[in-house]
């Protein structure tokens, strides 16, 4: 609940424990498997589980839990995957080092058909690195957290998911093998990329991160360059690790531009586009933006105002370009509180203000869209909460705060080789 007279100081540290509170509640204590989401028999997201190890060490120092209880969550998970059955098997964990979208909550094995996912990987990699820069004190528990990380990361063979021209497959599955979709153009995956590049055991090269960033997809917005994207945790994700203020590769520095101001620059092309409204939603404006990939209606139905407005349910909703029906992501612009940190809180104030109903046991909702007609101003509501919603809260609400996890990883010698081979240089990252 936002009281008016509270300080932001006290909405963010509501806010950001609620979100942490996530990874203590939806989590299997016996392997450390974060779920996917708050719905019940839910699986588990390999990607919310590395959110939940780079959160651990924030719960720690903000007092949220003791050294020793996030040390030993840590622990057992990365136990689990290390001991995890690694096969071509269709029932497996993973395979080649890497591993299976979704998992089985109790048991840790492949669910949902799901496919062997790169980004997925990547993002409980990251996870499992951040909680190696952390503990570094010298006794059995963090030591061994210390060992199995880099034991883990070592194991993952990008480099079997190279395709024909150097860009990395989206991902395999056990009976049709690689995804026909490649990691080409602008997208969360310069973490992934970063990861493959670093590797000890299976790198890849420089050529197969220019095959990336070969595609992007420049415009101009206000005379000045925007790396395009539409939804708005493109602009994000890999922002919760790496600290991208001052560094440039060779495709931002042609531009004379970084991801951090580009990632500015979404969010100016989000609040715009909000207030201009072209589709004539209910609610958009300068402080109720956030269209990004989440669940939305599911059926044709009509609206408040009386048109009849087509649906897909679960889309990559973003702007400019869309696609947009009126749904919301509620958590979004909080996530985006290390680069516009005044028009965050103003877009989150408001958010609460308008639609309190977005806060469920003190976490954001997934989605809303108060275009449709319904008995609260959310209108249709997504309530469960989303795993990587809540981890990306806490992660970027801490960079902002005190720049953690920022400074945790400009220092860790896998995040620093991995950009250097792919080009950056400049800022903080010495040449």
């Amino acid at each position: 609940m936002l009281m008016k007279n509270d300080t932001d100081a006290v909405v963010l540290d509501r806010l950001q424990k609620s979100a942490f509170g996530y990874f203590l509640e939806f989590v299997n204590p016996e392997n450390g498997l974060i779920a996917d989401t708050s719905l019940p028999n839910a699986p588990s997201s390999i990607a919310a589980t590395g959110f939940g190890l780079s959160s651990y060490p924030i719960g720690v120092e903000r007092g949220w839990i003791s050294r020793q209880d996030a040390a030993a969550r840590t622990l057992t998970t990365l136990r689990f995957f290390a001991g995890s059955p690694q096969s071509r098997d269709k029932d497996a964990t993973g395979y080649k080092g890497l591993y299976y979208h979704f998992l089985d909550m109790k048991t840790g094995l492949r669910t949902w058909r799901s496919e062997l996912s790169l980004i997925d990987s990547a993002l409980l990699i990251a996870g499992m690195l951040t909680a190696a820069a952390y503990f570094t004190e010298d006794n059995d528990t963090e030591a061994e957290i210390r060992s199995s990380a880099a034991m883990l990361y070592a194991r993952a063979n990008w480099a079997w998911a190279l395709d024909g021209n150097g860009a990395l497959w989206l991902g395999w599955k056990p009976r049709t093998g690689f995804l026909p979709y490649h990691w080409t153009s602008y997208s969360e995956a310069i973490i992934l990329y970063v990861l493959a590049l670093s590797s000890p055991s299976y790198p890849i090269c420089k050529e197969s991160y220019d095959a990336f960033t070969s595609k992007f997809d420049w415009m101009t917005v206000k005379g000045e360059p925007f790396l395009y994207a539409g939804p708005l945790f493109i602009h994000l994700f890999s922002h919760a690790w790496i600290d991208f203020r001052g560094i440039r590769d060779e495709a931002v520095a042609a531009h004379d531009t970084d991801y951090f101001e580009n990632t500015r620059r979404a969010i100016a092309v989000q609040r715009d586009y909000a207030i201009k409204n072209p589709g004539g939603f209910t609610g958009y404006g300068a402080d109720i933006w956030g269209l990004t990939s989440c669940d939305g209606p599911q059926r044709p139905r009509r609206l408040q105002d009386g048109r009849r407005q087509a649906f897909a349910g679960y889309a990559a909703r973003g702007a400019p370009l869309g696609p947009d029906d009126g749904t919301i992501a509620p958590w979004a612009p909080l996530a985006c509180l290390p680069f516009e940190p005044d028009l965050a809180m103003a877009a989150t104030r408001q958010m609460l203000s308008s639609y309190p109903g977005v806060i469920e046991d003190g976490r954001f909702a997934g989605s809303f869209n108060p275009s449709v007609p319904g008995k609260t101003p959310e209108g249709w509501l997504n309530n469960r909460s989303v795993g990587l919603d809540q981890g990306l809260l806490v992660m970027m609400v801490e960079n902002h705060r005190s720049g953690m996890i920022w400074d945790l990883l400009r220092e860790a010698p896998v995040i620093r080789r991995g950009l250097w081979r792919a080009g950056f240089s400049g800022g903080w990252l010495p040449g």
